[in-house]
């Protein structure tokens, strides 16, 4: 969001009226979405705020009726305090959501300086660090050392069994959690990887990958989307063997990018198992 849109933006106004009638607040900064130049912009978009307070001698957690002065009656809250010097309101309202935290003055260098999707919006005593324009750098994919690209394709490949025991089983809540917690971590690791290759490295693919639509081809993304798992068990496991395909595709890619070993032994080993017990569960229902 420009810089002029933002300061119109009317829950910006509530917000900056907000801190500048509580004397303990003496700076306020936006980071996350609404200061990212490549995020999409619609209404479901975080307002991420910071308020840094001079001391914790007015606690907004013992009386929450300043969120409805201010911004109105909230759908739902959620306050969690994460240390001593530091508390945030998560609260959604029936038009947009704030997420507002609520630091110490005595942190504010090191708070403000540890997201590169920030600005500032309010200043009080000028004593705010100087801020670069907001960018995406913190967030960028990281390039894999050859141990860590290692362990992931190990973690890809070892934790399919787990998928073929819970159907052997018929513990349908197993299976889907290992596929989705487990199974689907590591895929889009990988994914991730992937788009981090393709651009040097200087590229964010969105939390949990939301935005790789955006950075695989039509095909990719709909080889990728049709990964995820249904609760039928022969679909999960033609889900299964597609994401050894897509495993092998994307990890061999990587692999010589990188320069480093495809583990070609624990996906034929792996693959041969996997098989195995199909054949043998199909043999258990018939």
């Amino acid at each position: 969001m420009e810089l002029k849109r933002l300061y119109q933006d009317k829950v910006i106004k509530l917000i900056l009226a907000f801190a500048e009638e509580e004397t303990e607040v003496r700076a306020v900064l936006i980071n996350g979405s609404r200061v990212n130049p490549n995020a999409p912009v619609d209404i479901m978009q975080d307002y991420d705020i910071i308020f840094f307070i001079r001391s914790f001698t007015r606690d907004f957690r013992h009386n929450r009726q300043w969120i409805t002065s201010w911004f109105g009656e909230p759908v739902i809250v959620q306050q969690l305090d994460e240390s001593d010097n530091c508390y945030c309101f998560l609260m959604q309202f029936a038009d947009f959501r704030i997420d507002l935290t609520f630091h110490s003055i005595v942190n504010i260098e090191q708070v403000a300086q540890a997201d590169t999707l920030s600005m500032w919006l309010l200043d009080k005593d000028k004593a705010a660090p100087e801020l670069p324009p907001p960018n995406e750098s913190r967030y960028w994919v990281k390039k894999p050392e050859q141990k860590e690209f290692e362990l992931m394709l190990n973690e890809a490949w070892w934790i399919q069994p787990y998928v073929a025991k819970g159907i052997w089983r018929n513990e349908f809540p197993y299976v889907r959690a290992v596929y989705d917690n487990y199974l689907m971590k590591a895929i889009k690791c990988l994914v991730s990887w992937d788009i981090g290759s393709r651009h040097n490295w200087q590229v964010n693919p969105g939390k949990d990958g939301k935005w790789y639509k955006k950075y695989l081809d039509s095909k990719e993304y709909a080889d990728f989307i049709e990964l995820y798992s249904t609760k039928d068990y022969q679909e999960i496991w033609q889900n299964l063997f597609k994401a050894g395909q897509f495993i092998r595709k994307t990890g061999i890619r990587l692999a010589e990018k990188l320069g480093y070993t495809y583990p070609c032994q624990d996906d034929e080993r792996v693959t041969r198992y996997l098989s195995k017990i199909r054949t043998e569960s199909q043999k258990n229902d018939c």
